[in-house]
Parts: C-alpha cells; sequence; structure tokens
C-alpha cells in the first residue's frame, strides 16, 4: 500500500525523472522517465509526514536539516522538476486552511502599528559582509541585473542595470537625489559620479551595510556628495529632492503600507521630480508571501502585482509616467548568484555551518524557480508630481545610456571592500 507522501509525489509529479527512497528503505520510480535522474531519499518517517502536511514550509526545512536528501541532482533540479508538473495546487483542506491562516496572519502584521522594520532588516542584511561577498559582483549589488544585451556577465549585467536606471531618472548636474533603500552604496555612487555636483542621500535601516557604504564613498572621495544615513523612511521630513530613488526595497514595505510609502514619497519628491521604484512583482496578487521565505530569509516582506502598485501611487496624488516589465532578468541574476555560492560552499559552512548553507541554498534556488517558472519579474515604475517633467517618448532612455557608456569608460575601477 503507497503511502500518503508517496501518494503526493506521484500526484505531483507525471513527467520527469525521480528516484525516491522512503523512510522504510522502500525505493520507486516517479514520472515518466524523462530527463535527467534526481535521486531523492528520505530519512525518516516524521520528515515525509512533515513534508506531506506542509510542503510549502516543510520541505526547505527537512532539507536544511539533512532530512530530505539530494543523492543524485540537486534541490534546484528536483524544484523544477516539480514546477515543470503543477502550479501552486491545493491538495486537500488542511492545507488549505493551513495556507488561509497564514494569509490572514500576513495580512495582520503588515498592517500592525508596531515598527519591527530595522529587525527584519537586519534579519537579512546584517548577516556577515564575507556571505554576501562569496555571490555578489565587485560592487555588491543585491537586485535584480538587466542582461541587455543578452549573455553579459553577472558583473556587465549589474553595471547596465545601473545604467537602465540612472538613464531613466533624467538626472541633472547638482540636483538632490534621495536613495530608499541604499544597500552597499554602489547605486548612489554610481549616480554621483556620472553626474557633476550630483548630491546623494541614501538611506538604510542596515548597520552593517550603513558601514560599508561610508567606508566605500570615502574611499571613492565622495563623502562630501553622498551620504548614507541610518533612517526609516517614514520619518524623514523637512526635505525635497529633485530625484527619489528605490531598488529592491519596495518587497520589504508590506503591502499593509503601500499607501503611507506612496504618501511619503509626494511629500519628499520636489513638485518637478521623477522616481524610479525598482521591484519584484508578480502577475496577480497572492495576500501572503511563501512561508519560507517569510520564515527564514525577508521577515514580513511582500512581492506585490503591477495591480497592488499603481491604486497607492494614484491615491497619493503621483501620475505614473512609464513602467517597464523585465521578465527572467531575475532568473539569470539568481543563477549566477547561486553557481557562485554553491562553488564556494565550504567557505560558507565556514562562516555558518552546513544547515545554513542549505537554507541559502535553497533559497536561491526557490527564488530561481519562481522567476522561471511562477511568472515573477521585475517591474520599474517612473513616478512625477507633473506630467512635463517626463519626455512624451522613450528615446531619452537610449540616448541617455549612450551618454553614461562613456562615462564608465573613464570611471576609476571599484575599489575591494576591506571586511
Amino acid at each position: 500500500m503507497a503511502s500518503a507522501f508517496l501518494s503526493i509525489v506521484q500526484k505531483l509529479i507525471r513527467k520527469g525523472n525521480l528516484k525516491l527512497t522512503l523512510a522504510n528503505g522502500e525505493t520507486h520510480m516517479v514520472g515518466d522517465g524523462t530527463g535527467a535522474l534526481v535521486v531523492v531519499r528520505i530519512a525518516d518517517e516524521e520528515a515525509e509526514k512533515l513534508i506531506r502536511r506542509d510542503p510549502t514550509l516543510k520541505l526547505g526545512e527537512m532539507y536544511m536539516d539533512g532530512r530530505f536528501i539530494l543523492e543524485q541532482g540537486d534541490i534546484y533540479d528536483f524544484l523544477e522538476m516539480v514546477k515543470q508538473n503543477t502550479t501552486n495546487e491545493i491538495f486537500d483542506i488542511p492545507m488549505a486552511a493551513l495556507l488561509i491562516s497564514r494569509i490572514a496572519i500576513q495580512q495582520l502584521k503588515s498592517r500592525l502599528p508596531v515598527n519591527r522594520s530595522k529587525r527584519n532588516v537586519a534579519h537579512h542584511y546584517d548577516l556577515s559582509e564575507k556571505l554576501f561577498e562569496l555571490f555578489l559582483d565587485e560592487d555588491w549589488q543585491y537586485s535584480c541585473a538587466y542582461y541587455s544585451p543578452p549573455g553579459i556577465s553577472l558583473e556587465e549585467a549589474q553595471v547596465a542595470k545601473k545604467r537602465h536606471i540612472a538613464a531613466k531618472l533624467l538626472l541633472e548636474p547638482n540636483q538632490r537625489v534621495l536613495e530608499i533603500g541604499s544597500g552597499w552604496g554602489g547605486m548612489g555612487m554610481y549616480l554621483a559620479e556620472a553626474t557633476p555636483g550630483l548630491e546623494l542621500t541614501g538611506i538604510t535601516l542596515s548597520e552593517e551595510q550603513l558601514k560599508i557604504s561610508r567606508e566605500r564613498a570615502q574611499k571613492r572621495g565622495l563623502s562630501d556628495r553622498v551620504k548614507f544615513e541610518l533612517q526609516d523612511y517614514r520619518t524623514m521630513t523637512g526635505r525635497k529632492f529633485d530625484r527619489i530613488v528605490s531598488v529592491g526595497m519596495f518587497e520589504h514595505v508590506g503591502i499593509g503600507n503601500f499607501d503611507k510609502y506612496f504618501k511619503k514619497v509626494h511629500e519628499l519628491l520636489a513638485d518637478d521630480g521623477v522616481m524610479i521604484l525598482h521591484s519584484i512583482a508578480r502577475p496577480k496578487p497572492s495576500f501572503a508571501t511563501n512561508a519560507f521565505i517569510e520564515k527564514y530569509i525577508f521577515p514580513q516582506g511582500y512581492v506585490p502585482s503591477i495591480g497592488e502598485t499603481l491604486p497607492p501611487i494614484e491615491k497619493a496624488g503621483l501620475l505614473v509616467r512609464d513602467v517597464e516589465v523585465l521578465p527572467l532578468h531575475y532568473a539569470q541574476t539568481l543563477r549566477h548568484w547561486r553557481e557562485r555560492f554553491v562553488a564556494r560552499k565550504a567557505e560558507a559552512i565556514a562562516l555558518y555551518d552546513e544547515r545554513f548553507f542549505r537554507m541559502w541554498e535553497f533559497y536561491l534556488a526557490g527564488s530561481e524557480i519562481g522567476f522561471r517558472w511562477d511568472e515573477l519579474f521585475v517591474m520599474q515604475i517612473q513616478i512625477s508630481k507633473n506630467q512635463l517633467a517626463t519626455p512624451d517618448n522613450r528615446n531619452y532612455i537610449a540616448e541617455n545610456e549612450a551618454k553614461l557608456k562613456e562615462f564608465e569608460a573613464t570611471r576609476p575601477p571599484l575599489e575591494k571592500v576591506t571586511l
């Protein structure tokens, strides 16, 4: 008699080539035999029960704990096999109830007045800098790269991302620019070096990122024009900025705070100002974040759809001037990150431990699956208060990118960060 766990695996995987060894030692071939062989072993019956009851969370946890074991292929190969067979199906009433309860809890948390933003940011971004050095490019860009033209390296694609965003910002000399979520400072320094007299204020809630950003700006002689601050955007007052840019931060705002976010943008943006919002997005509302990502990677984050993002922009009295969708660029970025991370497995384990390594491998693999198979993408929204603040065609983007390439050709190389 087939176990409940085997039954759900057989229901999930109709195409593919899976060799599954259950906790009782039984081995079964699952799928139609097509594609590369993936060999999985389950260490104990409790692991089978947990994955059967709550696969969204427990598959990742059992992989972390070494109880869901890949003996041939890797975790990406297994997840891809699952995704090629199915969408996010709910298999029974208990699983449906679990999903509904998670949605309710995450929706409530996102609307609570208690400000846990700094703690949530620290959970991820205040990890050892040496961890991020294992897989990021030389400028420490921890957001989607822009593979234009196709086939370029990760480093080239991250420069192309900064160039593309800078071109859309329509920068002019001596402007004041705010970066909401300034990371390790790479975007801010690029904008400042590309534009004479530009003054940039970058804000972050990560103390580790702040320390490195300030060090990098000082080394490049930018401290007089580029200021990084430990600052929550919600409490900024008294300043107006000609340009606002936010890359990879909006996903951390939380669905309950979209109205407040864009009201603050309206308050901080000059009347003839321009903003570029660069964020992960999904094809339709999901109401809650993946349980594994919520628990272990990005607490209280939320990936919005375009349809969830535009109404609060309009409600805040802002104008949407341009929307661009970048499909599959993040899948390619995550593939590069995962390959680099796995290649330096020993160093990652030395920093933390093998469980942590598997947690991050699962996160990177699962995220890539999301962009390749769940139709996640990156959106870039250009925002203003004044319809005359931006051109009436998109030709300026390519023209500005050409000028920025000339700047890049003469830009001094980036210095290695001292860790």
